[in-house]
């Protein structure tokens, strides 16, 4: 591989002095060590990120009461629109740029960086210009299924959004290639900084100054305005930074953005797909919420709660599973699938960990919980109280699902990967929305169907875990034929041959 050499530094850009000792402890150190080392910046990076959402609804819950939480529901999948179309550009430069510094072609990775910070102006552009149609946001607020006293709050609380959603394009999306170019410490630091204020500006917009819902928004704004500052002076300002922001490689490549939208499409479709349930989960919410003693606008209130803890429960899971992907990856690829089964175990065991302190921490205080986001009002406590519980009963098997479907991304089988992370999300979920409220009131009378909307998501959890279970039974039958055929060939005097980077080795050998 050819090096390219930095007019404006003087190094070498291409692989890195000791590269090779790096990547090849990966099959060499201890697994264990391996694991914290990789998982402990990943599952507080992910932490950090599922702190906003838990933010706003806290300050905003205890501001001005079970309204700003319903608000916060009915934007909710709004919101997370939003963070598709960051995904899409972010994630999709961030994977090409990689590619291109691995290949040591270090203006082509500059040229996909400058293509997603000219997409992200694009598409911000776009978003700013639905918060100014008012009929257009009309539109996406009755999607969401706002009713009449929600809807002018939850109106102010996405135009706010979307006249700053460039700076969560650059903070979260551009954000990924810090990591990339060897900084992950200080990738994480531009993540840290906008929390932090976002929680200062929280407390003085809603708590001191009372705006309310707006002032939730601008701190949110401001947030993320600070964490893109912090992303955009790193590539700009930074001396010796592998990847610049240069002004020349910020023209559209067409080839560049459709390659960026290609490798974003994955990240993008579970996005939507969440979106899409919030969509139906609003509509449900509304219309057994209206036929249930509490209202519509507490079942949004108690749901916002839901979907906030969840969101954040899964946020250490995701880490932890985006963590040993690498070394799952090398590790299958250079046939040492002995590493490879002990990498996944121990990534299940840390992340069913993970849910079981959450699931004890959720079932011995869910008062506590629905009290910090503001519920006061007795007849809503008690129903979020029950519907924490219901929601979070199948949490500690969660992390087994989660990690699972990610590791047959990470060795290649990325079919079974986005099947299996569906089946939590859209294809067991959607439809137990759309069926329970109708059926169960029929077979348990005790339930309303408000009641069975609750139920819908541990039941989706539990088909999910098991479908999941099922693939990888059959997974470690393959894995335990692949290890059988090596020492074969071992004790034959001949190489085995190593999985490829696709899986098709392994696939070919069980077959």
């Amino acid at each position: 591989m050819t090096e390219e050499h930095d007019q404006q530094s003087g190094r070498s850009v291409g692989p890195a002095t000791g590269e090779p000792e790096r990547l090849a402890r990966m099959g060499t150190a201890s697994i264990p060590k391996l694991i914290v080392e990789f998982a402990v910046p990943s599952v507080v990076g992910m932490l950090v990120n599922g702190s906003y959402n838990l933010i706003d609804s806290i300050f905003l819950g205890n501001a001005v009461g079970e309204i700003g939480l319903s608000v916060v529901t009915v934007a909710n999948p709004i919101m997370i629109v939003f963070m598709a179309l960051a995904m899409l550009v972010g994630n999709g430069g961030n994977a090409l740029a990689a590619l291109r510094l691995g290949a040591g072609n270090r203006d082509a990775a500059e040229k996909a960086l400058g293509n997603v910070v000219m997409l992200s102006i694009v598409i911000a552009v776009v978003v700013a210009a639905v918060g100014l149609n008012p009929a257009f946001l009309d539109w996406l607020l009755t999607a969401s299924s706002a009713t009449d006293d929600v809807r002018p709050q939850a109106r102010i609380f996405i135009q706010i959004l979307c006249f700053g959603f460039i700076f969560q394009c650059v903070g979260m999306g551009v954000n990924n290639f810090i990591r990339t170019a060897g900084a992950p410490a200080r990738a994480l630091g531009t993540m840290v900084i906008g929390l932090v204020a976002a929680t200062v500006f929280n407390f003085l917009f809603v708590i001191v100054f009372g705006w309310g819902v707006a002032g939730s928004a601008i701190a949110t704004i401001a947030g993320t305005a600070c964490s893109a500052v912090a992303v955009l002076w790193y590539f700009l300002f930074t001396p010796d930074v592998p990847l610049r922001i240069r002004w020349r490689w910020m023209r559209p490549d067409l080839r560049v953005v459709g390659t960026i939208f290609a490798f974003g499409f994955p990240s993008f479709a579970v996005q939507a797909g969440m979106a899409a349930v919030n969509f139906v989960l609003n509509y449900q919410l509304v219309r057994y919420g209206a036929m249930s003693p509490i209202g519509a606008e507490d079942a949004l209130a108690s749901i916002g709660v839901l979907n906030r803890i969840g969101m954040f429960a899964v946020m250490p899971v995701i880490g932890i599973a985006i963590a040993i992907q690498p070394l799952l990856g090398y590790n299958y690829g250079a046939g040492k699938i002995g590493r490879v089964r002990k990498t996944l175990w121990l990534g299940i065991a840390a992340a069913t960990g993970f849910c079981v302190i959450e699931w004890a921490v959720i079932m011995l205080f869910p008062d506590a919980i629905a009290a910090a986001f503001g519920i006061t009002h007795e007849g809503l406590m008690a129903f979020t109280v029950f519907a924490l519980r219901v929601q979070f009963v199948i949490l500690p098997f969660v992390g087994f699902q989660i990690v699972s479907a990610n590791y047959f991304q990470a060795t290649g089988q990325p079919a079974k990967s986005i099947f299996l992370t569906l089946t939590r999300q859209i294809l067991f979920l959607v439809p137990l929305l759309l069926v329970m409220p109708e059926v169960m009131p029929h077979i348990a009378p005790a339930f309303t169907g408000l009641d069975a909307l609750y139920f819908a998501g541990p039941i989706s959890d539990f088909l999910s875990t098991f479908t999941t279970a099922l693939f990888v039974v059959w997974e470690m039958r393959r894995l335990r034929r692949m290890i059988a055929a090596e020492q074969s060939a071992a004790a034959a005097g001949c190489p085995s041959e190593p999985a490829d980077a696709t899986g098709a080795a392994g696939e070919g050998r069980s077959a």
